[in-house]
């Protein structure tokens, strides 16, 4: 019999955004070949307090204990398992230029669980081209069934692009274009914009405000987390 899937909470948009920075350190501590973290360790990697570490992470149930901190393999495990990396995902991309080639090249674009469908675009001399195991097809034809559509095109593109996907039964969009979208209810879309990532590390540079840990974090290979995820 399958092991039932463990019912959490509902998370907070800030607890979503800081699950994957402590998925990353926990993985991080296991390369190094340590088996334990404490929340005091977590939270001065993800520039955040302990107390906020502790709250984030009992939404995923109770797997901590007090005095010996969690478990990394079975943190990881439960923060995967609450944001769907057990489950299984097809993800089509749409727009494959300089950005769209550079994330489907990428051994951190999929989650575990995610699988390249389909990629597309409208350069003549992109389609049918081989990019990441894939063979770019003509916007033009059928979007491939599929969980998540990637929008990776002009702004003035984007809009259309989000219609075809939402009319192929699409309803989670991650948008890469500098274009708020507008989409049916019920359909999820995350923004992703470098120029204003970029504006708030210059706050952080400017104000002192930057993220706690960036040595240890660059020890351990972690990226350190952007300060704002754009809703």
């Amino acid at each position: 019999m399958a092991t039932p899937r463990l019912r959490t909470r509902k998370l907070s948009e800030p607890t979503i955004a800081r699950l994957p920075v402590y998925q990353r350190i926990a993985e991080g501590w296991a390369r190094g070949g340590l088996n334990r973290i404490d929340s005091q360790q977590i939270g001065e990697l993800a520039g955040v307090t302990a107390t906020t570490v502790r709250r984030d992470l009992a939404g995923l149930g109770s797997f901590g204990t007090r005095g010996a901190g969690y478990d990394v393999k079975v943190l990881s495990e439960r923060i995967g398992e609450a944001l769907g990396h057990d489950r299984e995902y097809d993800v089509v991309v749409v727009g494959i230029g300089n950005l769209g080639r550079a994330l489907v090249n990428s051994s951190n674009f999929l989650i575990r669980g995610a699988r390249l469908a389909a990629l597309y675009d409208v350069d003549p001399e992109v389609i049918g081209t081989r990019v990441a195991g894939q063979v770019v097809r003509p916007l033009s034809d059928p979007i491939a069934p599929a969980t998540v559509g990637v929008i990776c095109v002009p702004a003035a593109a984007a809009q259309s692009v989000a219609d075809r996907l939402v009319g192929a039964d699409i309803h989670a969009l991650l948008n890469f274009a500098p274009q708020v979208l507008t989409v049916p209810i019920g359909t999820a879309v995350h923004y992703v914009d470098f120029s204003i990532e970029l504006q708030i590390l210059m706050y952080h540079l400017n104000n002192g405000t930057g993220p706690l840990g960036g040595g240890l974090l660059h020890s351990l290979g972690i990226a350190t987390p952007s300060a704002l995820r754009v809703p």
